[in-house]
């Protein structure tokens, strides 16, 4: 029997991917990975079962994860992602292609951002809507960003970090670096490398990162430790060492110096107007990464403002995506007037 299909917006993140589907929320939270049988091309699994794959693999399947830095660099491999994805969620046999609404990181190239559109209209979109990941985000987080009072808001995803000072619907001022949970990992990665001669897997660094990694380093917690398993370089054979939250710490300073300076530029960038309301709203972190233990005290330490983290920070462009989609549909010309930041949606047919 063939169903109609509900207009959804998605997370498209390097890291996961969120589908908010109109009317049901968000249904579906999948990591950003598909595993390929390397022979025919043809897809194995797709998510969290493709995920438990990475770094397991026998010779003739690979892992991909074919987002970084949230952009694409697998066409092809997250064309077939998005299909599964949007399948999934609105079911197989469709009266109606849906609309869908991706989010896209501030400082996407035009190429990039074509290569999002045609991924979406290819895997199954009637109409595919772009919206930058800041606008999403303060959506998401129930920010009201139509008023001529500043909104800053910093959405720490897996791949990108992108900050945006946002007044009277559109973006004011933004920043976006490649720089995210990835680069924490990398860094956790080859920190392990460089001091144990130990090699670890991306899922392992993640672990180390969830349990132990700090963004601000506590005196009372330079101890903590985590034993962390890995291959020994030198003899070939499995080890296992303890690292202790001040090493980790000194691992992922550098991505974490990178987030505090791109900050700190847009706040240079801000208006004074803007600015005197910040002092008083603060910052508000978005995103999977901010969720980093002690992440907020770091901001609040190195600009000397308010930062509050958002209730739900992981959903948060999920969730702006399926509003800024419903609010197309308005008709009336006072409340277009009033959520202006309609202008920044891009319409591909």
């Amino acid at each position: 029997m063939l169903g109609l299909s509900a207009d959804i917006g998605i997370d498209l993140g390097t890291a996961n991917v969120l589908v908010y589907v109109k009317g049901k929320g968000i249904t579906l939270r999948e990591p950003s990975v598909v595993a390929i049988n390397k022979d025919n091309k043809k897809i194995i699994a797709v998510g969290a079962e493709a995920r438990r794959m990475l770094g397991r693999t026998p010779g003739n399947i690979i892992a991909i994860r074919p987002l970084r830095g949230g952009v694409i660099t697998n066409f092809e491999v997250t064309e077939k992602m998005l299909s599964y994805f949007i399948k999934k969620t609105n079911g197989r046999k469709l009266f109606f292609r849906p609309k869908v609404m991706i989010c896209i990181p501030t400082g996407i190239t035009g190429v990039e951002e074509r290569a999002v559109r045609e991924a979406a209209i290819k895997a199954g979109a009637r109409q595919a809507y772009l919206i930058e990941e800041p606008l999403a985000a303060a959506l998401g987080a129930g920010l009201d960003i139509s008023s001529p009072s500043a909104t800053m808001v910093v959405d720490i995803g897996g791949g990108t970090t992108d900050i945006a000072v946002l007044s009277l619907g559109g973006i004011v001022c933004c920043n976006s670096l490649r720089v995210g949970g990835d680069k924490f990992d990398e860094a956790i990665i080859y920190y392990i490398r460089r001091e144990f001669n130990l090699a670890i897997g991306e899922q392992r660094a993640e672990e180390i990162k969830k349990n132990i990694a700090t963004a601000c380093l506590a005196d009372q917690e330079t101890n903590i430790s985590y034993e962390v398993r890995g291959r020994d370089l030198t003899s070939g054979l499995p080890k296992s060492v303890q690292v202790t939250r001040r090493q980790i710490y000194e691992a992922i300073k550098e991505p974490l110096a990178q987030v505090v300076s791109a900050v700190k530029d847009v706040l240079d960038r801000t208006p004074p107007e803007l600015a005197a309301d910040i002092v008083i709203k603060g910052i508000v972190m978005t995103g999977g990464s901010s969720l980093l233990h002690n992440m907020d005290t770091l901001l609040k330490g190195e600009t000397k403002l308010p930062v509050y983290i958002a209730e739900d920070p992981i959903s948060c462009v999920a969730l702006g995506t399926g509003k800024a989609l419903s609010m197309l549909k308005l008709q009336s010309s006072n409340i277009k007037k009033k959520y202006c930041y309609l202008e920044n949606v891009r319409n591909i047919s």
